[in-house]
């Protein structure tokens, strides 16, 4: 395959990513850039380094129309709504925003200010993500939560209370000692809620975190995991939940808009510490990520004119293995024509690169011109996302 930085036909959607990194305490399972607040983290000066990072972003591309907001963490709602108010205010005075825009935020139901979600949904978010991750009291004290079951039903009634009609709830499985039945048990407390979305994901051990340094014990094996996931999606679908992606489950068409733009190689300015952007440009595909520690984003942003210059152009390999990596996660597998438009990749290279995913058993080809992992290639989804490797 040509080494030789593709340009896209098209620019893609795009949507905005924003970092809030604080948390009342690290889960130790949590590889995301994410920090204990302690008594007195810097809210206001963190939150005015967001506002220029804002400004900042929306003049990479001016006029570029954003079909989604993710405020992600980090526990966003560790931010009163006042706050989570005045950042989407600097994203509406400097960003083109769709009308049906998709404005998700995290919410950790034991940091969810005053215990209501209404201010949220006041300041502007119209999508609740709520981190429940289990119903046995048991599993989240394995898991460093500070929340309680009672706490997800709680959060879940006051969303519904003040109009947030789409909400997923995040739920782990396979966790030390859980069996089938048990996790089975804890997907019917998630869906006693009825949630318009469900994010159900297997705990894996990530590495710079506290689990992958120590496991747990009583951890599920391979087989044991692979049978409380296919269990699992046949519950929900008896329940209506179409699975659109390997952990992300849907009704009434309530997919994740913002996730989908990410699995479909879309576009997506990152503004906050740590957050990472993608931009098809006439150059090739960029990536660009903000400094991680708060601090150092902080110093960034303040000394900071212009915004932060973009990566080197993806080489052909690199843009055929992140448009697959994501992309081969859906049900519907990768549209081929949407591929090649996004990527700027010749067909023929393309195809070329399929071909041993597809002597293996891994991958078929849909008649609507996708390309699809097998039942094979999902269970084995690690060793099909491989041989897109360059």
């Amino acid at each position: 395959m040509s080494a030789q930085h593709p340009a896209p036909a098209a620019a893609p959607p795009t949507s905005l990513y924003v970092h809030l990194p604080w948390c009342v305490r690290k889960c130790p399972y949590c590889d995301f850039n994410s920090y204990t607040a302690g008594t007195a983290p810097p809210k206001a000066r963190y939150l005015a380094a967001l506002t220029k990072d804002l400004r900042l972003e929306a003049g990479r591309m001016p006029g570029r129309e954003i079909i989604s907001v993710f405020l992600g963490g980090g526990t966003p709602s560790f931010f009163s709504p006042g706050e989570i108010a005045g950042v989407l205010q600097a994203i509406s005075a400097h960003f083109r925003l769709a009308s049906d825009v998709e404005v998700t935020m995290e919410v950790n139901p034991g940091t969810v200010e005053g215990g209501d979600p209404a201010g949220y949904r006041a300041a502007g978010v119209n999508r609740l993500s709520i981190g429940a991750q289990s119903f046995s009291p048991a599993s989240l004290t394995t898991l460093g939560r500070i929340h309680s079951p009672a706490d997800t039903r709680r959060t879940v009634a006051a969303a519904r209370a003040a109009g947030f009609d789409n909400f997923n709830l995040d739920l782990m499985f396979a966790l030390p000692g859980q069996d089938v039945a048990a996790a089975l048990a804890d997907l019917d407390e998630a869906l006693a809620l009825a949630p318009p979305h469900l994010s159900w994901y297997q705990l894996t051990l990530e590495p710079n975190t506290v689990f992958h340094a120590r496991p747990p014990g009583g951890l599920p094996d391979d087989e044991t995991a692979w049978a409380i996931q296919e269990a699992g999606r046949e519950r929900l679908a008896r329940h209506g939940f179409e699975a659109y992606e390997v952990s992300a489950y849907a009704r009434d068409g309530r997919r994740c808009r913002h996730n989908l733009n990410y699995w479909t190689f879309g576009d997506y300015y990152a503004a906050g510490a740590g957050a990472h952007g993608k931009l098809s440009t006439g150059n090739g595909v960029r990536r660009y990520a903000k400094p991680a520690n708060p601090q150092a984003y902080m110093d960034d942003v303040e000394r900071r004119t212009e915004p932060q210059p973009l990566g080197p152009a993806l080489a052909a390999a690199e843009a055929l293995f992140e448009c697959m990596l994501n992309g081969l996660r859906l049900e519907a597998g990768v549209d081929e024509a949407r591929a090649l438009e996004r990527t700027g990749l010749e067909a023929a290279a393309f195809r070329a690169a399929a071909a041993g995913a597809l002597r293996r058993g891994l991958l078929e080809r849909t008649p609507g011109g996708a390309w699809r992992p097998t039942s094979l290639g999902f269970r084995f989804l690690n060793d099909l996302q491989a041989e897109f490797l360059a």
